[in-house]
């Protein structure tokens, strides 16, 4: 299968338009314009909202939404620098629309009520499985805003045993299963979490048909091209056959609650800690 194949997708027509080149030079593990794009489904996105982009990595998604959607994106990453992503805002000509920034998830540098739309694809799970996250986030998006986020996910929950095919090495060496995938949760967890936090409302939770296969035939791609970041996980998702992998949306609106910063260094002086 050639890489045209691999990547054209009719699930993802407006993903379709972008050079296979431009993804693939890009990415940073499965394709976030699928998943991007798969979650603006979900997103009520109009011209002029103003988006944050948490966990960006190379901008691609942010690009995208600028592109797509008319919207002003705050395309932020704590790996990659805004330099960097600068440089691709501007060759992608929404320089006009993506504002790059430099920060650390916790400590984010944005008003409170500043964005229309929260969206993250691809990282969430690396700090939103604490409980104290979503009520965090939540503060950074106007009442009646949105928040979106994509991940990979379990498409059902691992009991006392890893699956052996996850654990196994596959040809290249590499084992899919790594101490970091402990971060994948059910779609019913994330359900679970979400509706149990006050800033959130309507949580909608649901898993992306096929998920599995997008993801492999995307790493199929990249190892094609000699892009990886990585070893490929190929091999271990075709075994797998969306059996536990597979990704997960969630969606919600932000209500009136209001939220205290809990990751706020200053509490401490607040409350006379001595740190």
């Amino acid at each position: 299968m050639d890489i045209k194949q691999l990547l054209h997708k009719p699930e993802f027509p407006r993903s379709s338009r972008y050079e296979p080149a431009w993804m693939l030079e890009n990415q940073m593990g499965p394709n976030a314009l699928w998943l991007a794009e798969w979650l603006a489904e979900a997103l009520p996105l109009k011209a002029g909202m103003r988006v944050l982009d948490l966990g960006c990595g190379r901008a691609m998604t942010s690009i995208f939404l600028a592109r797509e959607f008319g919207v002003q994106v705050w395309a932020t990453d704590f790996w990659i620098t805004p330099d960097y992503n600068w440089q691709r805002a501007l060759e992608a000509k929404v320089d006009d629309l993506v504002f790059p920034v430099r920060a650390e998830a916790h400590s984010l540098p944005f008003p409170q009520g500043f964005f229309d739309a929260v969206i993250s694809i691809d990282t969430y799970q690396y700090f939103g499985t604490d409980e104290l996250y979503l009520g965090y986030l939540s503060r950074f998006v106007r009442p009646e805003g949105m928040l979106g986020v994509v991940m990979p996910a379990l498409m059902q929950t691992i009991g006392d045993g890893l699956p052996e095919h996850l654990v196994k090495p596959q040809a290249n060496g590499k084992v899919f299963w790594e101490d970091g995938c402990w971060s994948f949760k059910t779609a019913d967890w994330w359900q679970d979490l979400w509706s149990r936090n006050s800033s959130v409302t309507g949580v909608q939770v649901d898993t992306l048909p096929d998920g599995w296969r997008h993801w492999r035939d995307f790493e199929k791609a990249v190892e094609t091209v000699g892009k990886n970041v990585f070893p490929s996980d190929a091999e271990a998702l075709d075994s797998d056959h969306g059996r536990y992998i597979g990704f997960v949306r969630v969606i919600a609106r932000r209500t009136e609650a209001s939220t205290m910063n809990l990751y706020d260094p200053a509490i401490a002086v607040r409350i006379g800690v001595d740190r």
